[in-house]
């Protein structure tokens, strides 16, 4: 059962959402979105050498927090807005972490409205990518 309005507050935190893409799934993902840059599947590539590794793409993650969102409405409302900032590099086959937390709850013109922090965070516990959502509840 997902969030409800009545049953969240400001501080009520988001069920935890990990991913651990691999290679493939990072192939995979750049045939489904076109974004086939080299850093992101090609451990020859120069910026890939110079880093030591490809990196996760940049909207593989935002999906992923929309992913996390929309898990914990499960068909209690909406998504109306989401949005993030690439903050920090994530690796293939290494653990990412999306959280969030409810910041806001108020009504506005008839809508049950919450804004939620939403982020990820690598296996060190940085957050790589801070972002927020407004969601509205059935």
């Amino acid at each position: 059962m997902g969030a409800t309005w009545d049953g969240i507050e400001e501080g009520s935190e988001l069920p935890v959402l990990e991913k651990q893409p691999g290679v493939t799934q990072l192939v995979k993902y750049a045939a489904g979105s076109g974004d086939f840059n080299p850093l992101h599947h090609d451990f020859q590539f120069p910026q890939s050498k110079q880093l030591g590794s490809i990196i996760v793409h940049g909207r593989f993650k935002y999906a992923a927090l929309g992913e996390l969102v929309s898990n914990w409405l499960d068909h209690n409302g909406r998504v109306k807005k989401l949005s993030c900032q690439y903050r920090g590099m994530d690796f293939p086959d290494k653990k990412v972490t999306c959280k969030g937390s409810v910041s806001r709850k108020w009504e506005e013109s008839g809508e049950k409205l919450a804004e939620v922090s939403i982020w990820t965070e690598d296996e060190d516990g940085k957050k790589t990518t801070p972002g927020e959502a407004i969601v509205v509840f059935n």
